[in-house]
């Protein structure tokens, strides 16, 4: 099958899982049949489509027609044969139960047609024990969304014993189609990628309490603001259910063995039904207590090591086992779990030798199976990390961001962390001085164009919680701000000229970086604001002192003052962006606004920018610059060019000369 052959995909299942999958299928555009037990289920599960498709109007990530559309395009049944009888794919998202997926395949085998593939959204199941409830396990794999699917842009794909490629294959192509990310799982083995990831990594920090080696308090801090995970582990557990995390173990536990065995805390909260937010009780209390209070200020070494050793040891037993390659196990973990970094990548940062050595000290003293070190992870010790040097992923010269070249004499800059909404972090803005550097020595270069990864975010802003890992340290905030007013100082100031390209969110410290560009264009959904004073804090990074000379004093003031958001209409009518155009044009539009920049006259831009910046505080030293600069062009060969285009109606080729 290829994937012009797929026009209708039946999705069983309309709880949670099921109607958001049925959702992002009919948003991109194929006729869904949406099919439950019972005619409440379905419609409630219709229901809430419909909902979110409104919700998703109402703030301008699509129109009211293309929302209207889609919920056309969803048909909800009960009846099996209705649902599945014509249908190109089948996404199976029914309970985590062998019992009701044994039933939904005997009953889906028998009317569904020979061509069409089987994929079930199981988080943990075995898809090789799945598939032979079917006839076909050569067009069954799993299919691995992530929770709400609307949001979340990782699908695991992953290969059964006897799947076909070809299988694979268009099942990737299918959730690259439907604006997702897949990444490819080659073993069936418990917990995919990133659930055999997070879900050992919880549990050992229930470990670490349960044996009074830590305190839940050190754990979260420890997790959240010591090593940048998104969420403290307690924390993630609760919101995600102290349940869900622990079938998922026990399953782990049934299948890989002893060194899965769940903590004592953790088997203790679901016998007690403290399962979370859901039930107003989890580790925290979010009933009669304040929630999850995380402190910032009590991270613990042992902590750290023996949660980073963890994940070491899960990731050799992916990578040793051929399950996963580690470029597909960090993508797949900043997609679908929100690390800032990848695990693998976190590992070797750490040291994989010092991570060995806390497994190793570990299994000597409590002689448990979960501290025994995989064999890879022992071999890859000996090389010194899990990438070799030579890896692109750890030996590329940026990671935080991109540098491409469109052609057209232009650099583009691509701000490269959608999973955490392009928000600026220390590395980041390194590697963004280094870029600028890269750049203006490089003589094939005349114009920088500036992105944000993905359609969500130019950039959300400065990475509070990176930030925040820092503690509320005064001086390790003034050497972050200066870093960053370095970083945007440069780019303001560079030779070249630059084209902030904005969609989705230019917010804070991400506002602060596009207003060292020279021209701004932006799509019609992008959002504006300095939202520092909110937190408490102010423009950190040149805010306070670039913005009053784009668009006034007075207005600046408003924008950071209020810290609300503005439409990019607005920002237009203020003087802060050059052109607003549609959403899909952003991109092609702001390439060609800077490959027209490029084409102009390199010397006399350079030196109109440095006239321009020297004389913003001080007139008359602008003015000298300016004649100076004035007389110096009268000398180049860039001047002669221009006149001899001019006087022949022609266009000139600027050298640089």
């Amino acid at each position: 099958m290829e994937l012009e052959d797929i026009n209708t995909v039946a999705v069983l299942g309309a709880g949670n899982m099921g109607h958001g999958i049925a959702e992002v299928v009919a948003m991109a555009g194929y006729d869904v049949n949406m099919r439950d037990i019972n005619d409440e289920f379905v419609q409630n599960g219709y229901e809430q489509i419909e909902w979110s498709l409104n919700k998703l109007a109402e703030n301008d990530q699509l129109s009211e027609e293309e929302a209207e559309a889609a919920l056309e395009r969803v048909t909800p049944l009960v009846d099996m044969e209705e649902a599945c009888g014509d249908a190109d794919v089948v996404i199976e998202a029914v309970p985590e139960k062998m019992e009701i997926k044994e039933d939904v395949y005997t009953e889906l085998e028998a009317v569904a047609p020979d061509r069409t593939v089987f994929a079930t959204n199981t988080s943990s199941l075995s898809i090789t024990d799945l598939s032979e409830f079917t006839e076909r396990p050569g067009q069954f794999c799993g299919m691995h969304f992530f929770n709400p699917p609307v949001r979340m842009q990782l699908v695991e794909v992953i290969s059964g014993a006897e799947t076909d490629d070809e299988t694979l294959d268009v099942i990737e192509e299918l959730a690259d189609d439907i604006d997702k990310s897949p990444v490819r799982v080659h073993k069936d083995s418990p917990g995919f990628i990133v659930n055999r990831i997070l879900v050992p990594l919880m549990n050992e920090a229930c470990w670490l309490v349960s044996e009074d080696e830590a305190t839940l308090e050190e754990v979260d801090s420890t997790t959240k603001y010591g090593m940048g995970l998104p969420m403290g582990s307690f924390e993630l557990a609760d919101l995600t259910g102290i349940d869900v995390g622990y079938h998922v173990l026990d399953y782990m536990n049934e299948v890989l063995g002893e060194a899965y065995e769940p903590s004592p805390l953790f088997e203790e909260k679901v016998e007690n039904e403290e399962l979370g937010k859901k039930t107003g009780k989890g580790f925290y209390d979010y009933e009669d207590g304040p929630g999850a209070e995380i402190p910032t200020d009590q991270q613990s070494e042992l902590v750290e090591a023996r949660l980073t050793a963890t994940m070491a040891n899960e990731a050799a037993k992916l990578i040793g086992n051929d399950v996963a390659p580690p470029e597909s196990i960090d993508e797949a973990t900043k997609l679908g779990a929100g690390f800032p970094d990848g695990p693998v990548k976190m590992v070797d940062e750490f040291g994989i030798e010092n991570a060995l050595e806390t497994l190793e000290e570990a299994y000597e003293k409590t002689g448990h199976e979960r501290y025994a070190p995989a064999d890879y992870l022992e071999e890859r010790a000996g090389e010194g990390g899990f990438y070799d040097a030579g890896d692109d992923e750890v030996g590329a010269d940026f990671d935080a961001i991109r540098v491409e070249y469109p052609g057209d004499m232009v650099g583009h800059v691509v701000l490269d962390r959608p999973h955490r909404m392009n928000t600026i972090s220390g590395e980041l803005l390194e590697e963004l001085s280094e870029a600028i550097d890269l750049l203006e020595d490089d003589d094939e270069v005349r114009s920088i164009l500036i992105t944000g990864e993905g359609e969500k975010a130019f950039s959300a802003g400065a990475d509070v919680q990176s930030m925040a890992a820092g503690g509320a340290d005064p001086i390790q905030a003034q050497e972050l701000s200066k870093q960053g007013q370095s970083t945007f100082g440069k780019l303001e100031a560079c030779d070249l000229p630059v084209v902030a390209g904005i969609d989705g969110f230019c917010l804070g410290g991400g506002m602060e970086l596009a207003t060292c560009a020279d021209m701004r264009v932006a799509s019609e959904r992008s959002e504006f604001g300095q939202p520092e004073l909110n937190l408490g804090l102010l423009p950190g990074w040149g805010g306070t002192q670039r913005l009053k000379h784009i668009i006034g004093e007075g207005r600046a003031k408003e924008v950071i003052f209020t810290a609300e958001r503005y439409e990019a209409e607005t920002m237009a009518d203020y003087g802060f962006v050059n052109d607003v155009v549609e959403n899909d044009e952003l991109e092609d539009q702001a390439l060609e606004l800077a490959t027209d920049l490029a084409g102009g006259p390199p010397i006399a831009q350079k030196f109109t920018k440095r006239a321009m910046l020297a004389g913003r505080d001080d007139t008359d030293a602008g003015l000298e610059y300016e004649a100076s600069a004035f007389g110096h062009l009268m000398a180049t060969d860039d001047l002669m060019e221009g006149i001899t285009a001019f006087m022949g109606d022609g266009e000139p080729d600027f050298q640089g000369e």
